[in-house]
């Protein structure tokens, strides 16, 4: 499709939080390149976790959108619904663009609707059909398809997203995010770099805070001329305290005190990362940095792995992987837990080898 500068206005649909708004990137610059004199708002739900960012944090002032509409994610309240149409009429977008995650189809045919008929919408695009209402697995692989790739899917009629070209991944941090991330770093921003976020917001991915210290303790050891970097959410700092206890080397805590877009800044500066499934991981990926990851097989495997090349993801399909469960008791988190130290210190082993 040819860019269309007539589209004066247009509303994004895409729900989430950290790693959901950094998988969409490369659909958000296709909607820019395909609408470039456009107005774009995007439509997403309020946080629902203290430590998963709103989008409006992870999107900054990349000009990527200009504004936000925001409603209760799961609302029922015929209030609340008939006050979002409304404020969607007022908008009057030309076209709306659906980002949404796979979904039930009574659920895709309800928000057709809704926007149609309260919205005032008349074009609508990536209102996904039947076969893009599932993942598509890989044969060859075992590895189903990237949630990027299959948003890129969606909105095809609109272009090439192009998502494995890191340049449609850029968060176009400003020279203010970057020079916060640098000072946040100090003397750690002239030498080589590993950056860890062991926290995360569900037990069903945490890898457990005695691993990453074993982990870090090990790599300390074997790469005396590194620093460390911890990186997250205010509620992770503890844990990541205990995570670089035994790191000999320099280390800065920087949990709680940088926003989403200048903890991507951070990553501008490092050899390699090391987390669970998150959304450190995905701004990570962005910046081209080479994550080594414990992923829990809560998820299907590849969907919400890391986009870009040179990465170490630890994931063992166990009997019960894809439950997309948030808390897990009955297994004990066995996909995780089987996960060793030595198989992680061999894949950072694997990966720093390649950079040098």
């Amino acid at each position: 499709m040819q860019p269309d500068p007539s589209v004066k206005k247009v509303l994004i649909y895409r729900l989430g939080s950290l790693g959901d708004t950094t998988v969409a990137l490369p659909c958000f610059h296709l909607i820019e390149r395909a609408f470039p004199n456009s107005e774009r708002i995007l439509l997403t739900n309020f946080p629902i976790h203290a430590k998963a960012p709103a989008s409006a944090a992870v999107l900054g002032e990349s000009g990527l959108v200009q504004g936000y509409m925001r409603y209760t994610v799961g609302t029922r309240s015929p209030r609340e619904l008939w006050q979002l149409g409304q404020e969607i009429r007022r908008f009057r977008p030309d076209v709306l663009v659906y980002l949404m995650p796979v979904r039930a189809k009574s659920a895709v045919r309800r928000d057709k609707w809704f926007f149609r008929l309260l919205g005032g919408v008349h074009r609508i695009v990536g209102v996904p059909d039947s076969p893009q209402l599932s993942r598509v697995e890989d044969p060859a692989t075992g590895l189903y398809e990237a949630e990027a790739q299959r948003l890129a899917r969606t909105i095809a009629v609109l272009g090439d997203a192009a998502t494995g070209d890191l340049r449609n991944w850029d968060l176009r941090l400003t020279s203010a995010e970057k020079q916060t991330a640098r000072h946040a770093l100090g003397p750690l921003a002239e030498r080589p770099l590993i950056v860890c976020g062991p926290g995360t917001k569900m037990q069903a991915k945490d890898w457990g805070q005695d691993n990453w210290r074993a982990l870090l303790g090990r790599l300390s050891a074997q790469y005396p001329n590194y620093g460390l970097a911890l990186i997250g959410a205010k509620e992770d700092a503890e844990v990541s305290d205990y995570a670089a206890r035994d790191w000999a080397g320099a280390t800065v805590n920087l949990c709680g005190k940088l926003s989403p877009r200048e903890t991507a800044a951070v990553f501008r500066h490092a050899n390699v990362f090391l987390g669970p499934d998150s959304g450190p991981m995905h701004l990570a990926a962005c910046a081209g940095v080479p994550c080594v990851i414990a992923f829990s097989a809560r998820g299907l495997p590849g969907v919400w792995f890391p986009a870009g090349a040179n990465h170490r993801v630890v994931y063992h399909q166990v009997n019960c992987f894809g439950c997309n469960l948030e808390t897990c008791i009955v297994e004990g988190r066995k996909c995780l837990t089987s996960i060793t130290v030595d198989e992680m210190a061999r894949a950072v082993e694997s990966v720093l080898q390649s950079r040098a």
